[in-house]
């Protein structure tokens, strides 16, 4: 319960409260009005919001910053060199698995698998003197008409002739690949990003930014960052990080605007390494996007609800932070006196749940207490 304190002022009554003297000269003819003159409060005189403390349920809204991403964001690059002779797709357009995105100048390709196939062609006639000669020499062998040497030479001809062959096939095989990489395809369905290059624009598997980006938003992955004493805060809560990611209630997604998102998500990984950089770890929610309204590289805040039973709850205000503890200033004998609070490590901006250095019925300044000092008199 609150109550505002403060230093009374008594007032002192003068006989009669208000005393009419009626002046016989008074032209007006109306009595003369005295009023009491009422005491000024005494000096140094402070109001300070008292706190009765109790417990209650308390359930926080902990924000996080998050970025979103699709559930598959696929750069598209070539796998092979030449000049963008087409582009069939236009920023933002959705496209499925195997539509067609990009065509690269195509006729060196084509003149290269012509090539290879020619190439086939002419290995096979080889093989196939090669194989005559080589059972010809056999025949003539065993009739003692030709000697080993020649027998063996004819073999190794047919063996090479058979390599041959399958060297020119396997050459015609990869101008065939490098002429369909030419006709560059959708991997999965999705959103097209931004396209940077244009018709006649040379390219290469080697250069550093993707011809576009495919992202798949049917649903969005949306990653944020825990600190270290958020993340045992919920080891200590849930158990281990399985237990948590089972247990944990669905979360809600502002958007930039201010908005919150109309469905809810769900948290499906949180990383067990703790980045030595930053502090955190990674986690990972899946919020559905049917309507499309959210987008790959945008931003939000998570919203994730934390909720507790039967807890002591004491606002900010009463609090001074003291390294990894707080300050309280209770109320004992009518005197201020400072007493150290451990509080847990989520708040909503608004108060603390105290986890020790408070019990039932302690009263407690609630408001100002960075202004108190040890002793302060407080008059109830």
């Amino acid at each position: 319960m609150r109550k505002n304190l403060m230093f009374f002022v008594h007032l002192f009554t003068i006989a009669g409260s208000v005393l009419f003297s009626f002046n016989s000269c008074n032209n007006s003819g109306f009595p003369q009005v005295q009023a009491a003159q009422i005491p000024s409060a005494p000096s140094g005189s402070t109001l300070y919001d008292l706190d009765t403390v109790k417990t209650s349920d308390k359930e926080f809204q902990v924000v996080y910053t998050a970025t979103i991403r699709g559930i598959q964001d696929v750069a598209i690059m070539p796998q092979v060199s030449g000049t963008i002779e087409k582009i069939c797709v236009t920023e933002g357009q959705k496209v499925k698995k195997g539509q067609l995105l990009f065509v690269i100048e195509q006729v060196s390709f084509q003149s290269a698998v012509r090539t290879a196939e020619a190439n086939v062609k002419s290995a096979k006639a080889q093989l196939a003197t090669a194989k005559l000669n080589y059972e010809s020499n056999k025949e003539l062998f065993e009739k003692n008409v030709v000697s080993k040497f020649t027998l063996q030479t004819a073999e190794n001809s047919y063996l090479s002739a058979e390599a041959g062959l399958a060297q020119a096939e396997a050459q015609a095989v990869n101008a065939k690949n490098s002429l369909s990489y030419t006709e560059i395809k959708s991997p999965s369905n999705g959103i097209v990003g931004n396209l940077p290059y244009k018709v006649g624009a040379l390219v290469s598997p080697q250069m550093q930014e993707p011809l576009t980006t495919v992202s798949d938003n049917s649903s969005m992955n949306v990653y944020f960052s825990m600190t270290e004493n958020q993340l045992l805060a919920l080891a200590r809560e849930f158990g281990t990080l399985d237990d948590a990611i089972r247990k944990m209630p669905k979360i809600k997604l502002q958007l930039k605007d201010g908005s919150v998102y109309e469905s809810e998500g769900r948290i499906e990984s949180i990383s067990g390494i703790i980045d030595r950089t930053t502090g955190t770890v990674s986690a990972r929610a899946v919020f559905p996007n049917k309507g499309g309204l959210l987008h790959s590289g945008a931003s939000g805040t998570i919203l994730m609800p934390a909720s507790y039973d039967n807890v002591i709850v004491i606002p900010q205000s009463a609090a001074v932070r003291m390294q990894d503890k707080y300050l309280v200033y209770k109320v004992v004998d009518g005197v201020a006196v400072s007493t150290l609070v451990q509080v847990t490590n989520l708040s909503d901006g608004r108060d603390f749940i105290v986890t020790d250095g408070l019990k039932v019925n302690d009263v407690i300044v609630a408001k100002g207490a960075g202004l108190l000092r040890e002793g302060t008199q407080i008059i109830n």
